[in-house]
């Protein structure tokens, strides 16, 4: 294999729990050759096939990131790079759907304890969708909460799932009082779903629209935008974890790029072991004698080594400061938004690379190759990964000019 193939104990959570986050990654890895064999399937179906969605239940995935009070593990963040690089070494609509998933329990546990208890205590392993698409969705203030409407693409897995957070702008008739960014926690009974998920990548995730119209929402079934930018949340009196403390816009794009990585994983990893035992059409030389396809390797796998090294240091680091009560300023979360998005590039280059140097046979159906290059430009077709804005905002906050976006 080339590349270090996300070896999850090279820098990954020494404290309490290691054990747990070791044997989490192992079971991610497990389902690698099953999923694989499902990959087509999965696409035909547009969504996950139950199956799948029971292997990573009955593997605990989903609740890696979900306070241990109510049963999920609680590892630290980098065990979402860290678990969709694995999984998406098999199929990226999966890792896109574990990780999104997964990351909502994360941050159900930075809302109000009456909305969390309000999911958990009914089923713990209940699955919640999301669209942070703020402006999708307007909000109005009214007596003991907000009187919500919107429609929503892109709520992955959406099927799937009990519940779902929905971004919108709060604002007063006259919007005299300025707006607000708030998410809104809806049971599956106060939205709408329409199947509208036809992709050319990540076709599996089933990443439909929803809508809402005029549904009440009560004040402790939501969260500002403003409590979730590093340091106590609403929810903070429960769950003390420092996991809980993480800024989560600022972190957002770490919750998807291990799918890119894993992704990028596989596509050199057999790109590797075809190269290695095959030979020219033309002149029947030894691919892998050939310098060109040597020098290719190199740069796809320093392309994924690197992409790597990047999101897993600054998740490990974000932990770090979190335990020490360090709130990241607004130089360093740019930062982390360029570091992602770049991270993400890395990968979809390598990919790139890597399928543009596989000739023909990059182009059957049948094979891995082609699915993997779609996959690649999906996920970084991802707002999150955009680098030409995630850049335009580190360098206005370089030159001290205002930040343009609203959730850090």
């Amino acid at each position: 294999m080339a590349g270090d193939g996300g070896k999850p104990e090279a820098g990954s959570s020494a404290g309490p729990g290691a054990d747990s986050y070791v044997a989490m990654v192992a079971r991610a890895k497990a389902l690698i050759p099953e999923l694989r064999d499902r990959a087509s399937r999965t696409e035909e179906l547009r969504r996950l096939p139950p199956e799948t969605e029971r292997d990573l239940h009955d593997a605990g995935l989903f609740r890696i990131v979900q306070p241990k009070r109510v049963g999920g593990a609680e590892l630290d963040y980098v065990a979402l790079v860290d678990c969709a690089d694995a999984l998406g070494q098999a199929d990226a609509s999966v890792a896109w759907n574990f990780a999104n998933l997964a990351s909502h329990h994360w941050m159900l546990g930075m809302f109000d304890r009456q909305a969390q208890d309000a999911v958990w205590s009914r089923n713990a392993d209940a699955l919640i969708a999301s669209s942070f698409i703020f402006p999708a969705g307007r909000a109005r203030k009214a007596d003991g909460g907000y009187v919500l409407r919107g429609h929503w693409p892109f709520s992955s897995g959406v099927e799937s799932c009990d519940w779902n957070m929905l971004a919108g702008v709060v604002s007063s008739e006259d919007e005299a009082d300025g707006i607000e960014y708030r998410i809104f926690l809806l049971n599956r009974s106060e939205y709408r779903i329409n199947d509208t998920w036809n992709a050319t990548g990540l076709c599996g995730t089933g990443s439909n629209d929803v809508w809402v119209e005029d549904v009440f929402v009560a004040e402790k079934m939501t969260v500002a935008v403003s409590e979730l930018t590093g340091g106590p949340t609403p929810g903070s009196v429960v769950n003390p974890n420092a996991l809980y403390a993480l800024p989560v816009f600022s972190l957002f794009p770490y919750v998807l790029s291990g799918v890119g990585l894993g992704n990028a994983q596989a596509c050199l990893d057999d790109y590797v072991e075809f190269t290695r035992h095959r030979a020219s059409t033309y002149n029947r030389a030894k691919l892998s004698d050939l310098q060109t396809t040597q020098i290719k390797i190199a740069e796809a796998s320093a392309k994924i080594d690197a992409a790597r090294l990047v999101m897993r240091t600054n998740c490990i680091d974000a932990m770090a400061d979190a335990r020490r009560g360090h709130v990241p300023d607004l130089a360093a979360k740019t930062r982390l938004r360029r570091d992602g998005a770049f991270a993400v590039k890395l990968c979809t280059e390598a990919v790139s690379l890597l399928f543009a140097a596989s000739g023909a046979r990059s182009l059957f159906t049948s094979g891995a190759l082609q699915r993997q290059f779609r996959d690649a430009h999906a996920v970084n077709s991802h707002l999150a990964f955009n680098f030409d804005a995630a850049g335009t905002n580190y360098g206005r906050v370089a030159l001290g000019l205002p930040s343009e976006n609203l959730t850090l």
